[in-house]
């Protein structure tokens, strides 16, 4: 975040003052590969390896934490080297990835609400949490969200064990990026993804459920709206899918049984 200096206006009293104020910042980093290949992906300036390792996942480039001979980072430069084991044909990886995941290509008409509905992971997990424990996920969260307190304008992500433990945390500009740092952050950590679920605070999208079946997460849940996409996606992927967790309320749009009363 940055702090700069503002006017603020308050019509209610007629007050006009100069203050300082926090502000969220994003910046463009630069994920290099092998030194060959190279993406940009505009985010808050942290967390960059959780973030490279987590996109990387998402868009089947990395199969494995165990395929990253090293990976470093240069915040000051917005950096972030990823090498691969010999023996890695990343050729090919490129040319199959998801290309262009949160744009639409038109190459052939679909009734999928989302575009790559086709690919998604079929999660296998018997794991069931209580609702409270959703509920104190969140406030875990909140407490976290030092960023968001601050500028109002960080989403936040967070993994947890079922017992409410948590594994990874993150905030970040876009929304897309926390979910991929937390992963990102899972794999680091050799998380049984399997027996945790994730928080956010966005709107929950195909692509995001997408994500969290890669990683063979069962359970979504967020403060948010879900769209209709993750709704699909949600069903074809066996993830439980929650929206507008809020106060002692939520909304369980998929496979209510994994959530106890």
């Amino acid at each position: 975040m940055r702090q700069v200096d503002i006017t603020r206006l308050d019509l209610s009293t007629g007050s006009v003052a100069k203050i300082c104020d926090y502000i969220a910042e994003e910046v463009p980093l630069r994920i290099i590969i092998n030194g060959e290949y190279s993406f940009v992906i505009w985010s808050s300036p942290s967390q960059f390896k959780e973030l490279a390792i987590g996109y990387l996942f998402a868009e089947e480039i990395l199969y494995a934490i165990d395929e990253i001979e090293s990976i470093t980072s240069n915040e000051n430069e917005n950096i972030c080297q990823v090498q691969f084991k010999e023996g890695i044909n990343l050729d090919s990886r490129m040319e199959n990835r998801r290309q262009g995941t949160r744009i639409v290509p038109l190459i052939k008409n679909s009734i999928s609400a989302y575009q790559h509905d086709d690919k998604i992971a079929i999660v296998k997990s018997d794991l069931t949490i209580k609702a409270q424990t959703i509920l104190d996920a969140i406030y875990q969260i909140n407490e976290k969200a030092k960023g968001f307190k601050k500028t109002g304008g960080l989403h936040d992500s967070g993994i947890f064990k079922a017992d409410g433990t948590m594994v990874a945390f993150s905030e970040d500009v876009g929304r897309h990026n926390t979910v991929d740092k937390v992963i990102g952050e899972g794999l680091l950590k050799r998380t049984n993804f399997g027996q945790c679920f994730m928080i956010i605070t966005g709107r929950v999208p195909g692509d995001m459920i997408y994500k969290a079946a890669k990683a063979g997460l069962p359970i979504v849940a967020s403060v948010a709206a879900v769209l209709n996409s993750g709704i699909s996606s949600a069903q074809k992927a066996n993830v439980t899918l929650v929206g507008f967790v809020r106060e002692k309320r939520m909304n369980i749009y998929t496979y209510p049984e994994r959530i106890i009363i």
